[in-house]
């Protein structure tokens, strides 16, 4: 049976159309997300500890996603921050965290974001996290560079932009990803982020203490996607951070890989839960040989 004749499920998608279609529900769910947070939001609920909280609209905006990615691609698999899990037969999997920086959207800080990752045949391909609330989305394909692009705050609008899609005309050119030029640790803004719990946040804080002292400064912002895109865009110069989840790093550590940074973990390993860190290749050795002194950063 050739290609053009096979069932849709065996057919093997383009990244620039998952890439298309994540950033059309990412779009929705900000919307959802922008017009919830006008009203009145409260913690629902706690998950590993109390200050790990969780929204109603942290569920509508999961349950939202799952349902128009089901609706586009019911064949796929779908991991979400909260509790969606389902295998698929396609061979893709959507890696969501539907409201990353929880804390942040709470207390109207403008750091959170929709973060939406394809992974195919066990690979992330594409990736999306979407700011209505800064007025930004970070995008990248594998092998296609990462990008920005600026919206006007708190909007949302269809399109795609994958392979000859545009983001409609007030959104303007986008800007291509590069990191940061800095290659001296002493010199570089880093990024970082807390656990929830007491223990983890004892031996984070022990390991803050001795990276400020070396490096120009420190800067905790409250979401992690967020802060790997900070990191490809060269906002920051670097960013590491115990604890984190698939759906926290997926789409994040692609756009900063796409932006020419390393991103891993201690030893040599990939990144993941034990530690992500992104960085550009100056900076990475240097780096990670901080991390790696005692108390590691990779250990609680």
């Amino acid at each position: 049976m050739s290609t053009v004749d096979a069932p849709p499920s065996t057919l093997r998608p383009a990244p620039a159309a998952l890439l298309d279609l994540g950033l059309d529900v990412a779009r929705e769910a900000g919307t959802l997300l922008v017009t919830g947070r006008a009203g009145t939001v409260a913690a629902e609920a706690t998950k590993s500890s109390p200050t790990d909280v969780v929204t109603a609209l942290d569920r509508a905006s999961e349950a939202l996603v799952a349902r128009r990615l089901r609706e586009a691609r019911p064949d796929d698999g779908l991991l979400g921050e909260e509790g969606s899990d389902t295998a698929g037969t396609s061979g893709v999997r959507w890696i969501v965290d539907p409201l990353d920086g929880t804390v942040n959207f709470l207390y109207r800080l403008p750091n959170w974001a929709v973060s939406i990752a394809a992974e195919l045949d066990g690979e992330i391909v594409a990736g999306v996290v979407h700011a209505p609330a800064m007025g930004v989305t970070y995008t990248a394909v594998r092998g296609g560079g990462a990008f920005r692009w600026e919206t006007p705050v708190g909007t949302d609008r269809g399109g795609g932009l994958g392979a000859g899609a545009s983001p409609g005309p007030t959104a303007g050119e986008p800007t291509k990803l590069t990191g940061s030029a800095v290659t001296e640790l002493g010199g570089a803004l880093v990024a970082t982020g807390f656990g929830y719990t007491e223990r983890r946040r004892t031996t984070q804080a022990a390991v803050l203490t001795r990276v400020v002292p070396r490096v120009r400064d420190i800067r905790r912002m409250g979401a992690a996607s967020l802060d790997l895109c900070a990191a490809a865009a060269g906002i920051v110069d670097a960013y590491y951070e115990r604890g984190l989840h698939p759906w926290d790093h997926a789409a994040g550590a692609l756009i900063a890989a796409e932006a020419g940074l390393r991103v891993g973990g201690l030893d040599g390993r990939e990144a993941g839960e034990d530690l992500v860190i992104a960085a550009p290749p100056s900076l990475f050795a240097d780096l990670t040989a901080l991390l790696a002194e005692h108390p590691r950063a990779d250990t609680d």
